[in-house]
């Protein structure tokens, strides 16, 4: 065979039959067989769409997402959605055709050196050394990456995927991961008989191991209540009685309470993120004296962030199972205090979804100010503008069945944090600890190529939105249909609070004069609606995806908000300003 149909073959063995990025000729003999091989390859508008789409193609369908582009500028566009797969621990396959070995040196055309720049977001990087290897190094890279959970990098000389070579195309290979060491698995069960006040955090790791109902399991046999991790809001069902929200950035107060009274924490598939722990609505609820269970497939993950009692190096799945079985038939500590516990968490919820249903606004001194000023003005719509808060939670009534949501990095979206739920697991995605801008769109959209017959809803601000919109093209170009809700303030939010609490309003670059999102979809092909009266929130967002669902239609919901803001991001990286030279004295 080629080398390109060895490179075909490879990605069918490995259930391949949907790629994003933008057609090159560094690999067009490749390319002119995807469609033979039953490969749909979906043209983008720019590549970090591209590995944004298969990102959440894969986090979606639990296999591979795969992104591929021109050698050089195509392929350094990828490096953002590429590090963002990389924090999702997605298993995504960047294909980076490079330039020919007859000319590497040279300062060719579209040459640069293609390694180095995912070195740092990908667990590995294959580089096909000769023509003959093409099918070892695409199998090698299909399996790392979900052998460790993360993006791979394979790397083409163009001239490779020409000639005549004689190959086996590999079987894929995958692990079986096992519950983690007996000795270990002794330990934390003996930890938990013990516990009084036992709490579960359910991370990623208990979603990509399809381990919800054994943690639900291990938290009924311990009436534990269980917090998701940091952007997991989908790694426990919010139906269920111990389900009691996130923590981290603008979580849920409720969970903070309870695993603030923690005196062991079982850490289920989770690295227990730095931002996902920080003191929050002002409560430095992390309990300091709890000894934690830590369990997670990186051994590297364990005790990295916050010392532990017991490190567990295996699968969320089978460590819960094999924690339950441990458990089984033996008296415990909290067995008779869980009505009472049980209680407690009934009593946290409640007080916490009253003080969301009160908190109908921001309170601090610029929101109320912002309050104001719009009181006096009227958006070009002609409604009025809307409260954040009350829309999210209008949105949160709204919310289809099955449904998928992505979030955007911002204020609103992260605000937006308390009011996402969801029942079934691989529904929430957001760009995690790389935080960057224009994310949601696409990987929303590639959560619908992998599940089209779920509601695919992204959230975004104005400023976000900005760097993503262009994808909406591609979304009706190529029947991918998605509903998008972005929220109209007229700023950069997240980084113009932090202007009010440190910088004393001294608005540098943070404001957005923007024409109406909703026009502009329209002038894309997509559906666009304007919403400036809160009354129509939630009859949009039906409207919206009753279109994508039964007509095929992508629609952008742009909603008018006030200019009010939520909590900074980095009040713990932030400091008040100090001058040392004359002519800045004024600035502090």
């Amino acid at each position: 065979m080629t080398p390109s149909e060895a490179f075909v073959e490879t990605m069918v063995a490995n259930g391949v039959t949907d790629m994003f990025g933008i057609m090159g000729s560094a690999f067009m003999d490749a390319m002119d067989i995807f469609a033979p091989a039953g490969i749909r390859l979906v043209p983008v508008v720019h590549e970090q769409g591209a590995a944004h789409m298969a990102d959440g193609y894969a986090r979606v369908s639990g296999r591979h997402g795969v992104v591929i582009g021109q050698n050089g500028p195509g392929i350094s566009n990828c490096v953002t959605g590429i590090a963002a797969a990389y924090w999702a621990h997605s298993p995504v396959v960047i294909v980076t055709p490079e330039a020919g070995t007859n000319g590497i040196g040279l300062g060719g055309f579209q040459e640069c050196h293609q390694l180095p720049m995912f070195q740092e977001f990908t667990k590995y990087q294959g580089h096909v050394t000769h023509p003959a290897r093409m099918a070892e190094y695409t199998g090698r890279c299909f399996d790392r990456a979900l052998s460790e959970m993360g993006p791979t990098q394979l790397n083409i000389p163009r001239d490779y995927f020409y000639g005549e070579i004689e190959c086996e195309i590999p079987a894929p290979s995958r692990l079986d991961r096992g519950p983690g060491g007996t000795k270990s698995l002794d330990e934390a069960a003996e930890l938990l008989a013990n516990a009084k006040f036992p709490v579960i955090v359910s991370g990623g790791g208990v979603v990509m191991a399809d381990a919800v109902e054994e943690c639900k399991a291990l938290a009924e046999r311990l009436g534990a209540p269980v917090v998701n991790s940091y952007q997991h809001n989908d790694s426990f069902p919010a139906s269920h009685p111990l389900w009691c929200g996130p923590l981290g950035y603008q979580g849920s107060k409720a969970g903070m309470k309870l695993i603030s009274q923690a005196d062991v924490v079982v850490a289920l598939g989770t690295r227990l993120g730095p931002f996902g722990t920080l003191p929050q609505h002002g409560m430095d609820y992390w309990p300091k004296d709890a000894k934690i269970i830590q369990i997670d497939a990186d051994h590297k993950m364990l005790g990295l962030v916050k010392k532990i009692a017991v490190g567990i190096c295996g699968d969320a799945k089978a460590a819960a199972v094999a924690l339950s079985e441990r458990l089984a038939g033996r008296d415990l500590a909290c067995d008779t205090t869980k009505a009472q516990r049980l209680d407690t968490i009934e009593s946290e919820k409640a007080a916490w979804e009253q003080e969301l249903d009160e908190w109908t606004h921001e309170k601090d001194p610029f929101s109320l100010d912002a309050i104001d000023e719009a009181k006096g003005e009227k958006p070009f719509s002609g409604g009025e503008y809307l409260h954040p808060r009350q829309v999210l939670r209008e949105l949160e009534k709204a919310m289809p069945e099955d449904v998928m949501v992505s979030t955007d990095i911002g204020n609103i979206n992260a605000v937006a944090h308390s009011y996402l739920r969801f029942d079934k697991p691989r529904s929430f995605f957001a760009p995690m600890s790389f935080g960057n801008c224009g994310y949601a769109l696409p990987t929303i959209m590639g959560a619908k190529a992998a599940a089209p017959h779920r509601p695919a809803i992204a959230y975004a601000g104005d400023g976000a939105w900005g760097m993503s919109l262009m994808e909406t093209m591609t979304a009706v170009r190529h029947d991918i249909p998605v509903t998008a809700v972005v929220f109209h303030n007229r700023q950069w939010g997240a980084e113009k609070k932090n202007q009010v609490e440190f910088y004393n309003r001294r608005f540098v670059a943070g404001e957005l004069d923007n024409q109406s999102f909703a026009e502009i979809g329209r002038a894309m092909g997509a559906e666009g609606i304007t919403v400036d009266r809160l009354e129509d929130v939630g009859p949009a967002l039906k409207k919206a995806v009753d279109m994508q669902m039964n007509e095929g239609k992508t629609c952008i919901i742009e909603i008018m908000c006030t200019r009010e803001l939520g909590d900074p991001f980095r009040r713990d990286a932030l400091k008040k300003p100090v001058r040392l030279l004359e002519k800045y004295q004024d600035y502090v």
